[in-house]
């Protein structure tokens, strides 16, 4: 019995000096500490109190000591929050503008090409026929076909040259190509060498009657003129046109004005000078010649001569004279006015 009673009380002081020691904090065996105030332990109770047990009872545990004051434990120091560093914050992307899809273009229509307005071929009017000049004027043109016979052609224009008479001078184009005489060649000369005081004109080629030709024959007389007389002399004979005989039609005058001819040039006083004295008919002797133009010339007439007349040149001073004594201008056609 007493064997068993020491058993149960060695393991109650055990427990009651761990109890001391823990609420003294001890260290270890060093001294305590000066702040630390030893609780008094409990007495052990005598083994009189305590009761007694039987075989079958199992050990009755001894009371449990009474714990000291609960020591003062130093405050555990509040953790200050960790901060959290701040997330740099990722660049906002900056958003693209949502590219508007490319609208496909309408395929541009070709623009029709603006049809351009077929000229219409330019007509030339028709040729004037011109018999005179304006009456009311003082000028009185003289002229002078050659396409014939040559006579006193050069001497006829030299003396024109040399008295400073403005005459207008008709030639034929067979004239100017003549292998027999250089003769008209020669008056080409000097009508180019004195354009202040010639004017020259088409008279045809062969000197066929232009009412008896076809348009596309006019045509061609006119053309072929045009060609015989420029290798001599550098006028151009438009836009005077004289009808061989005087002959002409409404289709003459419209084809010669096709042709840049607008002005087909008869007369209003006709010396008939061709014409031989001993014909029969007889010519006009040089006096006839002058009494017939200053008996009839009026302001604007246009008389007709021809370098190869029979008395033209005999009756030519005295016609000059006579008119410039009755107070004409004695003018080429390129100087008188028309209507």
């Amino acid at each position: 019995m007493q064997q068993r009673r020491t058993r149960l009380v060695t393991p109650l002081a055990l427990v009651a000096i761990l109890a001391l020691v823990a609420g003294c904090g001890w260290n270890g065996g060093g001294p305590p500490s000066p702040t630390a105030t030893t609780p008094a332990a409990s007495p052990i109770e005598s083994p009189t109190q305590l009761p007694t047990a039987t075989p079958t009872d199992p050990p009755t545990p001894g009371p449990t000591a009474t714990p000291g004051p609960t020591p003062t434990t130093a405050p555990t120091p509040t953790a200050r929050p960790t901060a959290r560093p701040t997330a740099t914050p990722r660049p906002t992307a900056t958003p693209r503008p949502t590219a508007r899809p490319t609208a496909t273009p309408r395929p541009t229509a070709t623009p029709r090409p603006t049809p351009t307005p077929t000229p219409r071929p330019t007509v030339a009017p028709p040729s004037v026929l011109v018999r005179h000049g304006s009456r009311s004027s003082n000028d009185v043109a003289l002229t002078f076909d050659m396409g014939g016979r040559v006579g006193d052609a050069l001497r006829i224009v030299s003396w024109l040259v040399d008295h400073r008479v403005h005459a207008t001078i008709f030639m034929t184009g067979e004239m100017a190509d003549s292998e027999n005489t250089s003769a008209g060649r020669t008056v080409l000369g000097i009508i180019d060498a004195h354009p202040d005081l010639f004017t020259l004109g088409n008279h045809s080629y062969t000197h066929r009657s232009f009412t008896t030709l076809g348009a596309a024959e006019i045509r061609e007389e006119l053309r072929s003129t045009e060609v015989a007389l420029a290798k001599y002399c550098s006028q151009n004979p438009r836009p005077f046109f004289r009808p061989p005989n005087g002959a002409y039609d409404a289709q003459v005058l419209a084809v010669v004005g096709s042709g840049h001819y607008a002005y087909t040039v008869t007369w209003d006083i006709d010396t008939i000078d061709w014409r031989p004295i001993a014909n029969d008919p007889p010519g006009p002797t040089a006096d006839e010649i002058v009494a017939k133009v200053l008996g009839n010339a009026r302001g604007g007439s246009i008389v007709l001569m021809h370098l190869g007349g029979y008395e033209t040149y005999e009756a030519l001073p005295r016609v000059v004279a006579g008119l410039r004594d009755a107070g004409f201008d004695l003018v080429s056609l390129d100087g008188m006015t028309f209507g």
